[in-house]
């Protein structure tokens, strides 16, 4: 038997063993299956536990992302595919993490569930390297691939037996089933994360955009309970989660788009798969066009992992009384005007659909888009039209979320307002996921990061150092602040509001845009 040690690159996991790498003063091992292949008869179907191995299972390449057309734009490491088994994972840890457990003193852990629209996205894009952040915080660092798109966030349990009575039943579906994916990875880091030198009572779990809205549902989820014991979300569309009756319409929309009929549903098993991902692209285009705001693909209510809106269980105090970090980026909206997509209505005709629809679906809210947008100065003209939308989408979701949970738990809130030279001049900004490579010190090599074109790596840098020692001293158990980031930050109270401004130095402002705060109002304006 191989003795797994400090300088072992040799783990154990409840499925086998595995080997890894190293790199510098962190090993690494990557594409761990945590769930078995979601193929054939699993495909639509919560996770299953991995199949056992029995000889040494090599763990240094990433495992293949989820099913999508991946965007150039990812900047995923060169050699990852994409395939239907996709259940995988990556642990980045400190080279002395088992000389730390064995003395009694095992690493903090951090979860990151990656972002991508609930159906595009890898851990193996360059963003996502866990690598300085295990080195530079002493932390254990895992990253949990997910099934996405119609793989995972399409409900077809209206369709059949959702197989919770009878998991055997051929035809059933799911609903889900990324969420419950993620569940798997975070029961995979309880019972397997002390092989690698990690505290499994120590876990925080944080993410970005559809990854920081799945923070979110999970931490009101029943089915969580201990899994992680703080929480980042970053730019969350927490309010983007539907119920039952837009769930089933959603599916029968996607039945039409590939010709099978409700009663033959089983056929979407026998689909290629990338059909399913055609299909789930012009399923976007078609909901997102005809109402604006709504997303295709997302969690939905359902009888096990959501039962409840997540902002309903954290107004009423149920949701865990965890520490949480919420925030968002001051140009969010501009992210989806470049790549001209169309999870956010951009156009003045848009954000007034969008205002209408919502006031078709709960009537209370019929006129409350004139009383928003008059608070915008400059409406419909500029960017305003954007702006109205990012702040539909993630700035006062966030907002809500963040006076749901402070009046129970220790709360954290941010705005990231760093944007390089190159990135004020053009417009961009500090736009939708600009925070990711701060966080994670992931920014390209020396004159190999387009961002720099103009400048403003030293800055960016610092701005960096300061994030990563707020989010590592979080992690470690402390309130976000640090040697590295002397303005000390407040927790966010409704009377004051105090809000971390990031930029190229840190500022604490107290209820930043107070007046178009007002003008949105308490209520949680959103689509049922």
């Amino acid at each position: 038997m191989t003795r797994v040690g400090q300088e072992s690159l040799i783990r154990q996991t409840t499925a086998g063993a595995v080997r890894g790498s190293r790199q510098g003063a962190v090993l690494s091992w990557k594409g761990v299956p945590f769930a078995a292949a979601p193929v054939g008869e699993r495909r639509f179907r919560r996770p299953a536990p991995p199949e056992k191995w029995h000889e040494l299972r090599d763990a240094t390449a990433f495992g293949p992302m989820a099913l999508q057309r991946p965007l150039k734009s990812m900047e995923v490491v060169p050699g990852v595919g994409v395939a239907e088994d996709c259940l995988s994972l990556n642990v980045w840890a400190p080279r002395d993490a088992m000389q730390s457990a064995a003395s009694g003193t095992p690493k903090p852990v951090m979860v990151w569930i990656h972002g991508g629209g609930y159906f595009q996205g890898s851990t193996a894009q360059r963003y996502y390297d866990g690598r300085h952040l295990a080195e530079n915080g002493d932390v254990v660092v895992v990253s949990v691939n997910y099934r996405l798109g119609v793989f995972g966030f399409v409900d077809f349990s209206s369709l059949g037996d959702g197989g919770s009575r009878n998991s055997g039943f051929r035809h059933g579906f799911d609903a889900n089933i990324g969420l419950r994916d993620q569940i798997a990875g975070l029961e995979w880091v309880r019972d397997n994360i002390a092989a690698f030198g990690g505290d499994p009572g120590n876990v925080t779990l944080f993410g970005e955009s559809a990854g920081g809205a799945s923070v979110i549902a999970l931490m009101a989820s029943p089915l969580t309970t201990g899994l992680f014991h703080r929480a980042i979300a970053q730019s969350a569309p927490v309010t983007s989660i539907y119920g039952r009756e837009r769930a089933a319409a959603v599916a029968e929309r996607l039945l039409a788009i590939v010709g099978i009929d409700r009663h033959e549903a089983h056929r979407l098993r026998d689909l290629d798969p990338f059909d399913l991902v055609d299909a789930g692209a012009e399923l976007v285009h078609q909901v997102s066009s005809e109402v604006p705001g709504t997303l295709a693909m997302a969690p939905v209510l359902d009888d096990e992992v959501l039962p409840e809106y997540p902002l309903t269980v954290f107004r009423e105090g149920r949701a865990p009384r965890i520490p949480l970090i919420v925030g968002t980026n001051h140009d969010e909206s501009s992210f989806f005007k470049l790549m001209r997509s169309p999870l956010l209505p951009i156009t003045p005709a848009a954000v007034e659909q969008m205002f209408a629809e919502i006031a078709s679906d709960r009537p209370e809210f019929e006129g409350v888009g004139e009383r928003i947008t008059g608070a915008y100065p400059s409406y419909p003209r500029r960017r305003t039209p954007a702006e109205v939308s990012r702040d539909a989408g993630f700035r006062m979701p966030s907002i809500w979320l963040a006076e749901a949970h402070s009046r129970h738990a220790p709360t954290w809130m941010y705005r990231f307002d760093h944007a390089t030279p190159l990135l004020r001049v053009t417009g961009i900004g500090a736009t939708h996921a600009a925070e990711l490579a701060y966080v994670f010190g992931s920014f390209a090599p020396r004159g190999k990061d387009i961002v720099f074109g103009m400048g403003g790596r030293p800055e960016a840098l610092r701005v960096s150092a300061r994030m990563q020692a707020r989010w590592l001293a979080f992690a470690h158990g402390r309130s976000p602040d640090a040697d590295a980031a002397p303005v000390d930050w407040p927790p966010y109270e409704e009377s004051g509001r105090s809000t971390l401004i990031i930029d190229r130095d840190d500022v604490i402002e107290h209820d930043p845009d107070a007046d178009i705060r007002e003008a949105w109002g308490p209520e949680i304006l959103a689509f049922r």
